[in-house]
């Protein structure tokens, strides 16, 4: 009897012909290519140094794109935007010790906004493995250590024949939901020696799909069409899941008001009926998510900022759907349902009763009127006009990369971001510096299409660099650096200690690198923001101004 499986194992007379017959010369570093091409990466992030050469030798001998940022923490934040942008596991070609250690912040934000990296590092030759403190340049005594508790999982390599089963098990591992970083580590000796393993043409990572019981989801349809006041908390796992659509269909046959969190921003529309928005840090808001009756948490742990600062109580029955298992109730009790977003709401729809609640689109409209009450009340006209003109000029599905600074934190609950993944921050784990490099990603996984940066001085001083990355590849993103000389968002704080920054002239340091810049501000940035949107190749736009935030209204 044949099975269907032992027809995959048969090799193809192209790969017999391939297998008999390799080019010679190749290497450990040529293994790890060919098994990239072969799982369908086209592009590759990183910058070398001294172990990982023949990675990089092997990357110029094959038809990889290689974006080579300046520093490896900027290629870890270009790699999780084309990853966050595309859905695909994204190479990001690391050396030994002090390189490494550089990506560890981008990993970081990688791990919280479940982008998939997959980091490759070289390390010491093997002889040098196992703490033996041999000297060898660039030596840790146990570099994955440094990462294990950062990334999803760490996979080894000690031998050639051993580089595409653990490359394909990294791919497999970052796709398989929840997405997230993964790290693999390679000895330079592995890399470097020439090798018999023929090249490599079938490799399998299919990651797994996450399904949710059904037991739970019969449970979670019939408490919410027995609801009285159903309210839906969509978060970062319907965007990741590709859910949006599924999430919209659902909440239309509820009736159930839907708020997106500063993760899951373009999840639902921002001006449906049930929309509303993301104005998590309002009391108002809070209140209204407290009284419902039945809260359906969608690809979200509530966290930090999620739950305004965990002053969010719910009264109500809570149903929690999330991929990472870690943060299944976690913050509030509730039916957990360890599920991939998208196929957790098709379980939902395929079981739900439909509910009228005429009521539902007042009930929303009478919070986002009480919010923009207090709004009007505070002297905020500067940042909300801001806004308005960012949104006016940025075309509707051009991705937005928004860094740790005070315009940022204003974009996260009161900006619309139109489209699904179409809104990125560096809010997951909140390190200074991302906007850049990610916007860089970005241009490079949608290409022909304008990306928007936003900084403020303090952060944009991180990815100064990048300029050169930008105009090297002719990249069409736009940078907004808006220039307070500080850190406005720690000053907002109460922090008066290290917040004041001498800066450059951040126009003539950008005109240096031979990218277009000029001056803004709040009269002329819809109309700057517009020709620098429609114009090929990088661009700077500096707005020199002091920022506040609203009111908080979670103390």
């Amino acid at each position: 009897m044949t099975h269907d499986h032992d027809l995959v194992l048969r090799p193809t007379e192209a790969q017999t012909a391939a297998a008999l017959a390799p080019p010679p010369g190749r290497t450990g570093g040529d293994l790890v290519v060919e098994t990239l091409r072969s799982l369908g990466a086209t592009t590759v992030f990183g910058l070398p140094g001294q172990h990982a050469l023949a990675v990089f030798d092997a990357v110029g001998r094959s038809d990889l794109r290689l974006v080579a940022l300046r520093t490896e923490n900027n290629a870890g934040f270009a790699a999780d935007a084309y990853g966050r942008l595309t859905g695909e596991a994204v190479p990001l070609l690391l050396s030994t010790g002090p390189g490494a250690l550089m990506a560890l912040p981008a990993l970081a934000e990688a791990a919280a906004a479940s982008a998939p990296v997959l980091a490759i590092s070289s390390q010491v030759p093997s002889p040098g493995l196992g703490g033996g403190r041999r000297g060898h340049l660039h030596e840790l005594r146990d570099q994955s250590a440094s990462f294990r508790d950062v990334v999803k999982s760490v996979h080894t390599a000690r031998t050639p024949s051993q580089i595409p089963s653990v490359i394909a098990e990294a791919w497999e591992s970052a796709l398989t939901t929840p997405h997230g970083p993964v790290w693999v580590e390679i000895p330079e000796d592995v890399l470097r020696a020439e090798t018999l393993v023929p090249q490599v043409t079938g490799v399998d990572a299919t990651p797994h799909e996450l399904v949710p019981r059904p037991e739970l989801t019969a449970v979670a349809a019939h408490w919410l069409s027995n609801a009285s006041r159903p309210v839906i908390i969509a978060g970062g796992g319907v965007i990741r899941a590709d859910a949006a659509g599924k999430l919209k269909q659902l909440a239309e046959r509820l009736d159930a008001p839907v708020v997106t969190t500063f993760g899951g921003k373009g999840a639902f529309p921002w001006t449906h009926p049930l929309s509303l928005q993301s104005w998590l840090e309002d009391r108002h808001m809070t209140d209204f998510l407290e009284d419902a009756d039945v809260l359906l948490i969608v690809g979200s742990g509530l966290g930090e900022l999620s739950s305004n600062y965990h002053t969010f109580f719910p009264e109500g029955r809570v149903i929690q759907i999330e991929a990472d298992l870690g943060k299944l109730e976690s913050n509030h009790a509730g039916l957990g349902i360890h599920a991939d977003a998208r196929l957790a709401l098709q379980a939902l729809l395929e079981t739900v009763s439909e509910r009228e609640d005429p009521s539902a689109p007042a009930r929303v409209r009478m919070v986002l009127d009480e919010i923009g009450a207090r709004l009007a009340e505070q002297d905020v006209a500067l940042e909300q006009e801001l806004l308005a003109s960012i949104r006016s000029a940025l075309p509707p599905r051009s991705p937005s990369f928004w860094d740790m600074t005070i315009l940022s934190y204003w974009a996260w609950s009161a900006f619309d971001a139109k489209h699904p993944n179409t809104m990125h921050s560096a809010q997951g784990a909140g390190g200074l510096g991302y906007a850049f490099p990610a916007a860089l990603g970005a241009c490079v996984a949608e290409p022909g299409t304008p990306v928007l940066a936003v900084s403020g001085d303090g952060g944009a001083m991180y990815s100064i660099a990048e300029l050169a990355t930008a105009k090297q590849h002719g990249l069409d993103v736009t940078w907004l650096i808006v220039d307070d000389g500080g850190y406005g968002i720690l000053r907002e704080y109460g922090c008066a200690t290290g917040t004041d920054l001498t800066g450059p002239d951040f126009v003539a340091l950008a005109a240096s690198f031979g990218v277009p810049a000029a001056t803004t501000s709040a009269a002329t940035l819809r109309e700057d923001l517009t020709t620098a949107l429609t114009s090929p190749g990088p661009s700077v736009l500096v707005l020199p101004t002091t920022l506040k935030m609203f009111a908080p209204t979670h103390l």
